[in-house]
């Protein structure tokens, strides 16, 4: 039987500043296209959990060791990425600390929810709507 070829899978981990006023979330500017903000987040590796991957990705990115706290949903579209037909798994994550951008990561900064810039990239505006509901009203992301 031939192997399936099927979509790729990555991991995003929203992280909320637990030792900053208001909570903010840690948003990355994308060193590489598609430009613009994006979660933290990447591809997982082979023989890697997703929740491990989210974890990894974090501290690669941000410099930010994280605990994941909930699966806020996951996002399938085949759209959502114009690189690849790529399934994400995105977690809301605690962490310490301020960021440092590193690896795919020109940049990054905090956000509080009501400043979260418009250009960003994937479909990370969806996503993040999906967050500031969990945030409000603890709703994880409808299916889709």
């Amino acid at each position: 039987m031939p192997k399936p070829v099927t979509p790729l899978l990555a991991a995003d981990a929203i992280i909320e500043l637990i030792d900053q006023v208001g909570r903010p979330i840690v948003l990355i500017e994308r060193a590489n296209p598609p430009y613009g903000w994006a979660i933290p987040g990447g591809f997982v590796d082979v023989g890697e959990t997703i929740e491990k991957a989210a974890v990894r990705e974090a501290l690669e990115e941000v410099s930010l060791e994280v605990e994941l706290k909930a699966l806020l949903g996951l996002y399938s579209n085949p759209a959502r990425d114009p690189r690849n037909h790529t399934v994400t798994a995105v977690y809301v994550a605690e962490a310490h600390g301020l960021p440092i951008a590193a690896d795919d990561a020109k940049n990054c900064q905090i956000f509080l929810p009501k400043d979260i810039p418009e250009q960003l990239a994937f479909d990370h505006d969806l996503v993040l709507a999906d967050y500031l509901k969990f945030r409000k009203q603890g709703l994880i992301a409808p299916l889709r």
